[in-house]
Parts: structure tokens; C-alpha cells; sequence
């Protein structure tokens, strides 16, 4: 008799075996001054090491991806050091981790990209504002990508990933989810292009189905990971079609021997969820609003393989013991989400021992 997969139980994730099923989600912390990784994020990524994987905070593969304030790159030699200590530190626990590629199109401000124009698959400015050092601003307005920088930009994701396993990372994650890049070209209102890259569903997946490649291609595709949010309106993304949009992609991200599939299960405008189960093939992450009761009934029901925590994991980084004891859970501090020093983001208690 097969036994039923428990959220405690180990699981085996493209090339590697996890100790449970529980994943932190990808989270920006804006903590990374400079954009460099640092020791401060190292001691807050080892604290939650007892995850059966930890999956980083938005990373920028390019400079002209750098959207938000304080976020960190992959692009550098200072920043695969630093990624280093932050892979090291959670190795020493005996935990994984996978960093998360994170190039944000048209959502940024110029004064987070050394002056460098924001770029998207069109010239189309996103609605709504964002932080910056003197208050709210509207986001700029990108300039479309020719041909040649989106085969550019398609590359700087392939070493990206190449930068991370050099800095000890045990694989990536795309992040094609939350109207970033990848999302604008998927999304019709964000992607207004008439040549391979815009105009049908198949088109408009070709950039995501590339990156992908060109990362799986440069570490190995039991390496990497895909994020996604069908149906997910943030960040201005509109679309009226959303099965015709992620079908191809699904499809086109099936049979290639990837890590996983990473859906943030918020609703979605059709089963995606089903529809990755008989196209995909591999092991499903689903993230969004889970406690224990409902992570384990997916586990248990092979809706998903592992399930993604994310706010919790920023005030418990015991969270593993405190789900299996039935523990209280510390309350996150909002006001101390994005920016700041230790205060909010390595000072949460533990379970005493």
C-alpha cells in the first residue's frame, strides 16, 4: 500500500532530496543596500533553514531589473560573494535554497537603475506608484526592448543562474509570476508587440519558455523552478483569456525535466492547478494564504507536492516545529516588511527550548 505523503515527510525536488515539504516562499525584504547580499541577510535566511527548501527574495539578473529600492543582483562578482554566505549559511543547517530571478520590466523608478531606462515588451507605463526614498511615485515609463536586448536580456537570466550555483545556490527559480518581465510579455494589456514575441498566447509565452531554457540549458533543469500567477491582477496586468494565455505556457514548460512549477493558488480564473498535473509532469508548489489544516489536506489529496509559506515565515523562523507542535505562531510586523535593520526581520523569537 502507498502512503500517504505527509507535510513532514521528506520529498525528492528535481536533483535534490528535502527533509519536508515545506517551502518559504520568496519574499523582498529590501535589506540588501547597495544591492549587495550581505551578513544580516545570511543570519535571517540560516534562521529558517529548517524549511524543506528556501527560496530567495527577488534577485535581479541585470541592472536595468533592479526596480524596487534595496534589492539585491546576481549580476556581479561582490554579488555572488555575498549570495555566498547566504548559501553557506543555510548549508550549515542543513538546509537548500534556490534563488529567485526576478527581472521587473516596467515596474521601477530610473533612481533604482543607475539612470538606465526601464524596459517591457512595450511602452506601456504600468498604473500605480511606488516606494522611494522621498515618498510615492508613479512608475516610469519603459521603453520597449528590441529584438537583439530581449536576446540579451534572455542570456543575463542564463548567468544569472550560473552566478548563483557558482555562489553555492542549489538551484533557481524563475519568477514569471506578479506582472514583473516575464508576466508583461504573457499579459495583453502590458504586451503590445506584432512580432515572435506578442500578438498570439503562443508569442506571448516565448519569452518565459526562453529564460527558462536558457537558464535549465546553463545548470541543469532538475535546477530550476518556475513561478506563476495566472489570473493574478497585480501590478496593472489585465487579461480577459487567462486559460488561453497559460495553456501554451504550461505546455511549453512540460517535458523538460524542471525542479517544479510554483503557482500562487489565489483563485485562479481555471484549474490550473489540474491542468499542471497532467501536462507537467513534475513536482507542484502551491503558496498563498495556506495554514497546516489545508497544507496538509493538499499534500495528502496530490494537489501539491510541497506547500510555500510566506508572512508567516517572516515572524516564525521555526516554522516547521511550530506547525508540527501545534505551536503558536509570532505575529509579523508589517511596518517592517521592506527596508530597516535587524528589527523585524532577525529579532523574531524561536519556541523556547
Amino acid at each position: 500500500m502507498t502512503e500517504t505523503p505527509d507535510l513532514f515527510g521528506p520529498v525528492k525536488l528535481g536533483a535534490l532530496s528535502l527533509h519536508n515539504r515545506i517551502v518559504m516562499a520568496p519574499m523582498t525584504r529590501s535589506r540588501a543596500p547597495g544591492n549587495l547580499p550581505n551578513a544580516l541577510m545570511a543570519e535571517y535566511y540560516g534562521q529558517r533553514a529548517s524549511a524543506g527548501m528556501v527560496i530567495t527574495e527577488g534577485t535581479t539578473p541585470a541592472a536595468n531589473g533592479r526596480g524596487y529600492m534595496d534589492i539585491p543582483g546576481i549580476y556581479s562578482d561582490a554579488q555572488v560573494e555575498g549570495w555566498r554566505g547566504v548559501a553557506d549559511a543555510v548549508h550549515a543547517k542543513g538546509g537548500r535554497v534556490f534563488l529567485q530571478l526576478m527581472h521587473v520590466g516596467r515596474i521601477a523608478l530610473t533612481e533604482f537603475q543607475d539612470g538606465l531606462e526601464p524596459v517591457a515588451p512595450s511602452a506601456v507605463v504600468a498604473a500605480g506608484q511606488m516606494f522611494s526614498p522621498s515618498g510615492m511615485k508613479p512608475h516610469a515609463t519603459p521603453r520597449a526592448l528590441t529584438e537583439s536586448e530581449i536576446e540579451a536580456v534572455i542570456e543575463s537570466f542564463a548567468q544569472g543562474a550560473r552566478n548563483a550555483i557558482a555562489a553555492g545556490m542549489d538551484g533557481v527559480e524563475i519568477h514569471g509570476a506578479n506582472g514583473y518581465l516575464p508576466g508583461q510579455f504573457l499579459a495583453p494589456n502590458a504586451n503590445k508587440r506584432t512580432d515572435r514575441w506578442g500578438g498570439s498566447a503562443e508569442n506571448r509565452a516565448r519569452f518565459l519558455i526562453a529564460i527558462t531554457d536558457a537558464a535549465a540549458k546553463a545548470i541543469g533543469p532538475d535546477r530550476v523552478g518556475v513561478r506563476l500567477s495566472p489570473g493574478n491582477p497585480f501590478n496593472d496586468i489585465d487579461d480577459p483569456d487567462v486559460e488561453g494565455t497559460y495553456t501554451p505556457v504550461i505546455q511549453g514548460l512540460s517535458g523538460k525535466g524542471l525542479a517544479y512549477l510554483h503557482f500562487l493558488d489565489a483563485k485562479p480564473a481555471f484549474d490550473v492547478i489540474g491542468l499542471a498535473r497532467k501536462q507537467f509532469g513534475g513536482p507542484i508548489i502551491l503558496n498563498a494564504g495556506y495554514d497546516k489544516a489545508r497544507a496538509q489536506a493538499d499534500i495528502a489529496s496530490g494537489r501539491a507536492d510541497l506547500i510555500a509559506f510566506g508572512s508567516s515565515y517572516i515572524s516564525n523562523p521555526d516554522l516547521v516545529e511550530r506547525l508540527r507542535q501545534d505551536a503558536p505562531l509570532n505575529a509579523p510586523d508589517q511596518a517592517t516588511f521592506y527596508g530597516g535593520d535587524a528589527k523585524g526581520y532577525t529579532d523574531y523569537p524561536a519556541l523556547a527550548a
